[in-house]
């Protein structure tokens, strides 16, 4: 029973490690997410600004160099959008492989409170019979005592009366 109770607290000793573990790198993975999301908007805006800019004759006209540049920058747009795509699939692992760890987690407690409930029963069950028992033995040894008080009184009355002829006995030789 210790060992078993040495187990227990061992095991969610474990599991209370490993959850601030998980919720960390959760943390770290959400941060580098939020990271990449800002980084696609600057780039975004830098797009936006190559887009209204020309540098062509008067400032009227996109150089081919001006596309390029925003070509450039949406390349990168794109880059980093894959990414953000995979950072968010790596995120979505980790909250699902969290809660399936709490669902395991609670399996198990589940598992243990059932365990300990039928033991608790197994338990009562016997400490009822034992009671049982207990009120059994006392009822016969109750009954053996009746037997032994009738059996001391049985006595007691032939001695009594064993004496009480004896006296008459040697009353009536005496008298004679």
């Amino acid at each position: 029973m210790k060992y078993t109770l040495l187990i227990y607290f061992l095991l969610y000793s474990l599991a209370l490690i490993a959850s601030p573990t998980d919720s960390i790198s959760f943390e770290a993975q959400r941060k580098r997410v939020n990271e990449l999301l800002d980084q696609r908007s600057k780039r975004f805006g830098d797009y936006t600004q190559s887009l209204e800019q020309k540098t062509g004759v008067f400032g009227l006209f996109k150089t081919k160099n001006d596309m390029q540049k925003s070509i450039d920058i949406l390349k990168s747009v794109v880059i980093n959008d894959n990414a953000i795509f995979l950072e968010t699939r790596k995120l979505l692992n980790l909250k699902d492989s969290e809660a399936a760890h709490f669902q395991t987690l609670a399996k198990e407690y589940d598992q243990q409170i059932t365990a300990f409930m039928k033991t608790i029963s197994k338990l009562q069950a016997e400490n009822e019979l034992l009671r049982q028992n207990i009120k059994t033995l006392e009822e016969e040894d109750h009954q053996d005592n009746k037997y032994q008080f009738i059996v001391f009184v049985i006595l007691l009355l032939g001695g009594v009366l064993f004496f009480v002829y004896n006296r008459r006995k040697t009353q009536n030789v005496t008298k004679v």
